[in-house]
C-alpha cells in the first residue's frame, strides 16, 4: 500500500476544518442546538470589550487570561469566526510538532505519519479548534516546548512555558519533569543534548530496560540532591519572569478583577454543576454553605500524591511522564470537562510509538472502554439536564465509573510502554568528574 504523505494529511486537515467552521456557522443559524461553543461566545464578547477599551472581565464566567480576549479583537473586526481560524491553525500546527519530535527521534516515516494521524483525526481534536475553544493553543506551546528542550534550547523552553502556565495553568505540573531532565549530565554548555533513538530503545532487552529504569531513578534522586543547576536556575528564572511579568502586566491593566478571576478562582473553584468529576455531587450537595479554603484546596492532595509518584517513576521519558501526569491531573480533577481531554491528546501520539499493546484486542478494548464509561455519564447527564430527571446518584456512581475507567486505561497504557528516556548522557570528561565528586 502506498504511503500517504504527511502533506496530503495537514492539506486535507485543513479543508476538514475548514468545512467544519463554515458548517458550524450554519448551524448556528439555522439549528436550535448551537455548533460553537458557548466558551467562544464569552470570548467574543471579552474581546470585544477590550476593543471597547474595557475590562474583558466585564463579561461573567470570562475566567481566562487577558491574552485569550486580546488574540480574538479582530472578532468584531474582520468576522466572528476569526477566533476559530486561530484555535484550528494552532491544532494544525500541534500536528506538525507530533511529527517534529517523533522524527527528531527517529521513529520511522511511517510510523510518524500514523501517529499524527491519531491526533489530526480524532472527532475530540478537530471539533474542539473549529467549535471555537482555546486549548489547541496551549497543546502546542506545551509541544515547542518538548522540541526547545530537545534542542538544547533553555532560554526559549523557558520563554514558553512561563507564557503557557500564565495562558492556561495546568501545565505547571510539568515543573518538577523539566527541572529533572536539565542535568548536567545531559545539558552543557555549547553541546546540543543526545537524544534516545527509536530504535536503540527496540532492540534493548527486557533485563537491560530494567536495569535502565533502575539507573534512571537512582539518576533522579541525584537529580534532585543536586538541584541548583546553571540549567535548572536560568530555567527558573526566565520562565517565572515571563509569568510574573505577565501576571504583573494584566494586574496593572485589571486589578484584582483580574487575578481572582484568572487565577485564584482556578485554585479555589467549587462547580456546582455535572460534570466528569467524581467530586461534583459532594459539591452540589453542600453548595449553599461556603466552603473554607483548606476544604477547597484539599481535593488536590490525591493529584498532587499521583503526580509526585508518576515524576519519580516516569520522570527521565519525558513525553510519557507528561502523558501520564495529565491523565491523571484530569482525573482527579475538581472539574472536569470534555476540552479537558484534548489536553492529553496532544501527547499521545508522542508515546504510541514506544507502546507494545497490540490495536486489535487491548488496544480496541482500552477505547471502547473509555468512551463507554463517557457516554454512559452522558446519557445520565442527558436525562437530568434536558428531560429534568433527578438521576444525580447515578450521575455520581458515572462519574465514578468513569474514574476507574480512566485508571484501568491509564495502567494499560503504563503496562505496554517500553520506557524510553528522551536524552542520553553525554559522556566527556567534565561529566566523569562529576560523577567522580558524587561518589
Amino acid at each position: 500500500m502506498k504511503a500517504i504523505s504527511f502533506r496530503s494529511l495537514i492539506v486535507f486537515s485543513a479543508f476538514l476544518r475548514l468545512f467544519l467552521i463554515i458548517y458550524g456557522e450554519w448551524q448556528d443559524t439555522h439549528m436550535e442546538v448551537r455548533y460553537t461553543d458557548v466558551d467562544y461566545l464569552v470570548f467574543s464578547d471579552a474581546a470585544e470589550l477590550v476593543a471597547s477599551g474595557m475590562s474583558p472581565y466585564k463579561r461573567s464566567t470570562y475566567r481566562y487570561s487577558p491574552l485569550i480576549a486580546f488574540l480574538l479583537m479582530p472578532n468584531s473586526i474582520i468576522h466572528r469566526s476569526w477566533g476559530k481560524f486561530i484555535f484550528s491553525a494552532s491544532d494544525l500546527l500541534v500536528g506538525l510538532f507530533i511529527r517534529k519530535i517523533l522524527k527528531l527521534r527517529g521513529v520511522p516515516e511511517n510510523l510518524c505519519t500514523y501517529s499524527v494521524m491519531v491526533w489530526l483525526f480524532n472527532p475530540f481534536t478537530f471539533t474542539i479548534g473549529t467549535r471555537g475553544n482555546c486549548e489547541p493553543i496551549a497543546c502546542a506551546m506545551v509541544l515547542w516546548i518538548i522540541i526547545c528542550l530537545m534542542n538544547g534550547n533553555i532560554f526559549q523552553a523557558a520563554f514558553w512555558y512561563g507564557l503557557v502556565v500564565h495562558f492556561r495553568i495546568y501545565p505547571i505540573i510539568y515543573a518538577l519533569p523539566i527541572i529533572l531532565v536539565l542535568d548536567p549530565l545531559h545539558f552543557q554548555s555549547g553541546k546540543k543534548p543526545l537524544l534516545t533513538d527509536w530504535s536503540s530503545c527496540k532492540i534493548k532487552s527486557t533485563d537491560t530496560l530494567s536495569k535502565t529504569e533502575a539507573i534512571n531513578r537512582q539518576h533522579i534522586w541525584e537529580s534532585l540532591t543536586s538541584l541548583f543547576t546553571r540549567g535548572r536556575i536560568l530555567f527558573g528564572l526566565i520562565s517565572g519572569s515571563v509569568f510574573f511579568f505577565c501576571t504583573g502586566f494584566f494586574f496593572f491593566l485589571y486589578r484584582w478583577e483580574f487575578l481572582n478571576e484568572a487565577l485564584l478562582y482556578h485554585l479555589t473553584r467549587t462547580d456546582p454543576r455535572h460534570n466528569f468529576s467524581i467530586y461534583f455531587y459532594h459539591i452540589y450537595l453542600h453548595h449553599e454553605s461556603e466552603f473554607s479554603v483548606v476544604e477547597k484546596l484539599v481535593s488536590f492532595l490525591p493529584q498532587i500524591i499521583v503526580q509526585l509518584v508518576l515524576v519519580f517513576r516516569f520522570g527521565h521519558d519525558l513525553p510519557f511522564c507528561w502523558f501520564l501526569q495529565t491523565v491523571a491531573f484530569v482525573a482527579f480533577n475538581k472539574v472536569i470537562t470534555a476540552q479537558y481531554f484534548v489536553w492529553f491528546f496532544c501527547l499521545l501520539p508522542l508515546i504510541l510509538p514506544w507502546s507494545n499493546m497490540k490495536l486489535k484486542w487491548e488496544g480496541l478494548g482500552c477505547i471502547f472502554l473509555w468512551i463507554g464509561a463517557q457516554s454512559h455519564w452522558l446519557m445520565w447527564g442527558y436525562l437530568l439536564e434536558f428531560k429534568g430527571k433527578h438521576v444525580f446518584m447515578q450521575l455520581w456512581m458515572a462519574s465514578i465509573l468513569f474514574l476507574a475507567a480512566n485508571t484501568y486505561v491509564l495502567i494499560g497504557i503504563i503496562r505496554c510502554h517500553t520506557y524510553s528516556p528522551i536524552f542520553r548522557r553525554l559522556e566527556h570528561r567534565s561529566s566523569k568528574k562529576i560523577l567522580q565528586r558524587k561518589g
